[in-house]
């Protein structure tokens, strides 16, 4: 077999501007060694081949030229996890097999992305969250002594501060950050959190509200479109977030009032019900108001009912667009925004399982005695 490792090894030195002397002193091998090598007058020993490929940040494989086949195999490795993990069901083989890839993969950013996706979902299904309340307190406190065994969050972490190291997408970047500074929370390092939360952009400089200053005309307007829906997003995950960690706040009628006047300014944003990916923020935003009127509102059951069925049908809504391709918004704030509805995160099928098991009894049984919402219980 005719190996062109030498070849190899001299395009990625020139690639990365490095001279012969400086991979040779890397390998703690002679600079005659490498150019030999170039010149293919013979092979590195093997015991040095794993080294020459960290050195040069990529696989065995790619080293010895088998890029093809290693790109085929990357796919259907990332195929087989995105099925895995938007399926969310037991993802004990999927985390082994995605393991197994960052090692021979390491250098690799979206293998480890896909595993400390998985790691972070099975972790929740493995073990959950803990909280708890103090008395005189007003807010509640993560059980970081329970949070901080879980294994799959402790990988979790390790996974994607090593990702966080490397070179990849800014929109990739954002989201394991966020996980990453809610991970450290929730396992009590807090000053990891905090650390790695200041380092990053402020919301003014968000490229969301960036760019309609950048541009004019129907460009801007399509910007402008693009930052309301984001805007909007994030202003729901917050008042989410507050309501449940102040007990004030959870505990008070305000709080149904609050979930309701916030799904009516989505509807009022997306005045001819074509919503998009906010169908599913406007759901949730329902399925909170049912909770809190059935729980600490005025605890009206029909009322909670009510807002159930609102929750549900634009979880519906929602279902029937993803993965319908493109989706134009036509309501006038957002006209000119176009996106992939592939893009549009994919629900898991055990949606329905937390939501129905927040509801109260009485609640429950009123939504179980309807036929059309038999799969809630499925």
């Amino acid at each position: 077999m005719n190996l062109m490792i030498g070849d190899k090894i001299k395009q990625l030195r020139q690639r990365d501007g490095r001279k012969q002397e400086e991979l040779a002193n890397a390998l703690g091998v002679s600079p005659q060694a490498v150019s030999r090598w170039e010149a293919n007058g013979g092979y590195p020993d093997m015991e040095i081949i794993p080294s020459i490929a960290n050195y040069f940040n990529i696989s065995i494989d790619e080293l010895f030229g088998y890029s093809r086949d290693r790109q085929e195999k990357l796919k259907s490795i990332l195929d087989t996890a995105e099925r895995e993990i938007n399926a969310q069901g037991d993802l004990t083989e999927c985390i082994e097999m995605l393991r197994s890839a960052a090692n021979e993969f390491p250098s690799e950013p979206h293998i480890l992305i896909k595993l400390g996706h998985a790691l972070n979902i099975y972790g929740w299904k493995k073990y959950g969250a803990r909280c708890y309340t103090k008395d005189g307190s007003d807010y509640a406190f993560e059980d970081t002594a329970y949070n901080a065994d879980n294994v799959y969050w402790q990988e979790e972490i390790r996974v994607f501060e090593k990702v966080l190291g490397m070179d990849i997408p800014p929109e990739d970047r954002d989201l394991i950050t966020m996980m990453t500074v809610t991970a450290y929370c929730k396992m009590g390092y807090n000053d990891k959190a905090k650390s790695l939360a200041s380092k990053q952009n402020s919301i003014i400089v968000s490229r969301e509200l960036l760019m309609p200053k950048a541009t004019e005309a129907e460009e801007r307007d399509k910007y402008q479109g693009e930052a309301i829906i984001a805007l909007l997003s994030e202003l729901k995950n917050v008042i989410a977030d507050s309501v449940g960690t102040k007990v004030s706040s959870a505990t008070n009628t305000e709080s149904v009032k609050l979930f309701e006047d916030l799904a009516h300014l989505y509807e009022s944003v997306f005045s001819d019900g074509r919503c998009g990916i906010a169908h599913f923020h406007i759901s949730e935003l329902y399925l909170h108001a049912a909770i809190y009127e059935a729980r600490f509102g005025k605890k009206d059951v029909i009322q909670a009912f009510e807002y159930f069925c609102e929750g549900f049908k634009h979880k519906k809504l929602y279902d029937s667009i993803a993965g319908g391709g493109e989706y134009r918004y036509t309501a006038p704030l957002v006209a000119k925004v176009a996106s992939p509805s592939e893009s549009f995160p994919p629900l898991s099928k055990t949606f329905w399982h937390g939501w129905i098991e927040a509801f109260p009894e009485e609640l429950k049984k009123l939504i179980k005695a309807e036929p059309q919402f038999a799969e809630c219980f499925e």
